[in-house]
């Protein structure tokens, strides 16, 4: 069956895999320029875009042979997360085709985020194909259907109140530690991290009544979030005294290795002597070694632990959710016709030329060994020639710009029948997006 846009998506998230395996997977921002060139490298693959957040890893490919490229990305990423393939698979799931685009457009539109309408998500995605426009792995394809992703999720978010009073895993975080405290009155809260996640956290606990406390390796950016936040800091070197002091943390880093290891807890908690201590752990990969959570005293809560807070949030905006969805569905719908026309609009030109230029030809070469025909007879072969082409085009035309699913096959058998250059993507025309988001597709 051929395919309408040669479009994968491979990839696993908060719903398919659990943070343990989407940490192997992770890639920060100085990893980043080297894993999308080696993807972009990778057999059957013409470009390559990657998301990595908290919830999902995902690659964006436009392949040129797609049973190839998945392959070729399955064993990539096996050998990324240092698993076998067979390990890796049960959790990582594919996208082709039209079904790869509409998926784009729900994750751009927050719909299959842990939070449905969190507000960082369409960020995310936009950072993902500038990142790859910049390195120069993000082409035409990929550039048309981000594009309409950000256009989906500005109508979701103008046309809905899914984004209003947003939500954000930070967020969630807070009303679990609430869930357990009961009130942050008196309560002592150490955000070990500065950054966007640390950020939305401590906005999130500003006006709960919790004494704030900010400690980061870099003590500039520690000082700046506190700042802000009317917080007070501890220096890094003395993370175990931080900890000490502290009745809740919430640790959203961008290291590599836990930050808070089973050693350093065992010793703060014979400090403090076993008084509790409640951990939230939002970072991947994760700050916190798993086997914390069996020490005396220490509650551990990590990202995939906010799922059963998040799903309640859902109950609230199912509506809207639902409102969104078939925003998306129109919009996958416009998206799938658009393409079409572009498809057959060139091809048709393309059709024509080829059958009238082999007319001409032929009609040039029967003049030729006739000499002594005079101008009225060879108008009239001219004429003939011309008009068989044109009862030949006729119906192939009609046929090609019929408005039906059959239509892409059908323009891939005539650019193969008369030999034509296979159509590429092109870029919305400019009713079809803002001005902001041409220029970042288009690569200027």
């Amino acid at each position: 069956m051929e395919s309408l846009i040669d479009l994968l998506i491979l990839g696993l998230s908060h719903r398919t895999a659990p943070v343990a395996v989407r940490e192997k997977l992770s890639v920060q921002p100085d990893q980043m320029e080297a894993a999308l060139r080696q993807m972009a490298a990778l057999p059957g693959v013409r470009e390559a875009a990657f998301l990595s957040t908290c919830n999902r890893v995902e690659i964006y490919v436009a392949v040129s042979d797609r049973e190839e490229a998945l392959r070729a990305l399955t064993t990539d990423l096996a050998l990324r997360a240092t698993l076998a393939e067979a390990e890796l698979e049960p959790h990582i799931y594919t996208r082709v085709d039209a079904e790869a685009v509409h998926h784009l457009f729900r994750v751009a539109a927050s719909l299959d985020s842990l939070v449905i309408g969190e507000p960082q998500i369409l960020g995310q995605v936009k950072d993902t194909h500038e990142t790859a426009l910049r390195i120069g792995t993000a082409g035409p394809i990929l550039g048309l259907c981000f594009s309409r992703a950000f256009r989906v999720a500005r109508r979701v978010r103008r046309e809905t109140a899914i984004a209003r009073n947003p939500v954000s895993v930070s967020s969630v975080a807070i009303e679990l530690a609430r869930q357990v405290f009961g009130s942050f009155d008196g309560r002592r809260l150490l955000i070990v991290g500065a950054g966007k996640m640390a950020d939305l956290a401590a906005r999130a606990l500003q006006g709960q009544g919790a004494a704030l406390t900010v400690t980061n390796r870099t003590g500039a950016r520690a000082d700046e979030l506190a700042a802000r936040m009317g917080a007070g800091t501890h220096p890094w070197d003395d993370l175990a005294g931080a900890l000490g002091d502290a009745d809740i943390v919430l640790a959203s880093t961008g290291a590599q290795q836990p930050v808070l290891t089973r050693t350093l807890l065992l010793k703060v908690q014979k400090a403090r002597r076993g008084r509790p201590l409640f951990v939230i752990d939002i970072a991947v990969p994760r700050d916190v070694e798993p086997s914390c959570a069996d020490l005396e005293g220490i509650y551990l809560a990590d990202i995939d632990d906010l799922q059963k807070v998040a799903s309640t949030h859902l109950d609230g905006r199912r509506s809207e959710a639902d409102q969104a969805e078939a925003i998306v569905e129109q919009e996958l719908a416009r998206f799938i016709e658009s393409y079409r026309g572009r498809q057959v609009g060139p091809t048709v030109t393309a059709l024509r030329a080829r059958v009238l230029g082999w007319a001409n030809a032929d009609a040039d070469k029967t003049l030729a060994a006739f000499p002594q025909l005079g101008e009225r007879e060879r108008r009239a072969v001219r004429a003939l020639a011309e008009g068989l082409a044109k009862k030949l085009l006729h119906p192939l035309q009609i046929a090609l710009k019929k408005d039906s699913g059959d239509a892409l096959p059908l323009v891939t058998a005539v650019q193969r029948l008369f030999d034509l250059p296979a159509v590429e993507a092109v870029m919305p025309m400019a009713d079809e997006g803002d001005d902001e988001d041409q220029k970042k597709a288009a690569g200027r």
